[in-house]
């Protein structure tokens, strides 16, 4: 079974996605980037209410340049602060060595903290419009570095989608890999409605979605009806 990660901004929005249903409620900040961190605070607070309700929290730490010690020091903070998944944004990473060193200090700061904590590496569809590492690099990195999760997100939300950079074949092989590897997959980047029937068939472990549970685009809010719609397409 697919499980859906929705990345609520506040608690409210955390709200909608616990009634809508969502199995991973996605702490972010959008309007830092499309990994943007959120405050420890906020995190904390939407912790308790995740942790009520059964369900698991993941934090983003940012869209990260070659810093391996902020990014590490970023991921342990979201660990304090409560997250499951800590999710790491190689924005600025140009290669297999550089993404190595990086997901190694925030492995290492995580698991030191909670061995049962699981860490979150991300590469971008769009690699190349930013001169980043290609998400095909990013399973040779991450298992040396004992990552549990790999992700493909896109990393400008130009109004381009996942499937507009990478075709259907590319995710399979992206899920595949993980597999190969010991970890897990999720896949995201402004996935719309029509692409829900493929993902059922590229059948990655996790869909991380924001824009579509939105009543007006990824700044506006996430509405629970529209996470419910979600899970019944995800679920049939």
């Amino acid at each position: 079974m697919i499980r859906v990660l929705v990345s609520p901004m506040s608690y409210e929005e955390a709200i909608e996605c616990l009634n809508g249903g969502a199995d991973i409620i996605d702490v972010k900040n959008p309007k830092e980037g499309s990994l943007g961190a959120n405050f420890p605070w906020v995190i904390s607070s939407i912790r308790k209410l995740v942790k009520e309700n059964g369900k698991e929290i993941s934090a983003t730490t940012g869209d990260f340049d070659f810093k391996p010690g902020t990014a590490s020091l970023a991921a342990l903070g979201a660990a304090v602060a409560g997250a499951d998944y800590i999710k790491v944004g190689l924005y600025g990473i140009k290669n297999i060595d550089q993404a190595y060193e990086v997901l190694k200090g925030v492995t290492k700061s995580v698991k030191d903290y909670d061995a049962d904590k699981k860490v979150v590496g991300a590469a971008y569809a769009d690699y190349s419009k930013i001169n980043a590492i290609s998400p095909f690099d990013l399973p040779e990195a991450a298992q040396k570095a004992e990552v549990d999760v790999i992700m493909i997100d896109t990393a400008i939300k130009d109004g381009l989608t996942l499937f507009d950079h990478l075709k259907s074949e590319q995710l399979e092989k992206f899920v595949d890999m993980a597999r190969e590897n010991g970890m897990l997959c999720a896949l995201a980047g402004s996935i719309n409605w029509n692409h829900l029937e493929a993902l059922k068939k590229i059948s990655p472990d996790i869909i991380g979605v924001r824009t579509i549970v939105c009543e007006g685009g990824r700044q506006s809010k996430i509405k629970q009806e529209l996470v419910e719609k979600l899970m019944r397409e995800m679920r049939f």
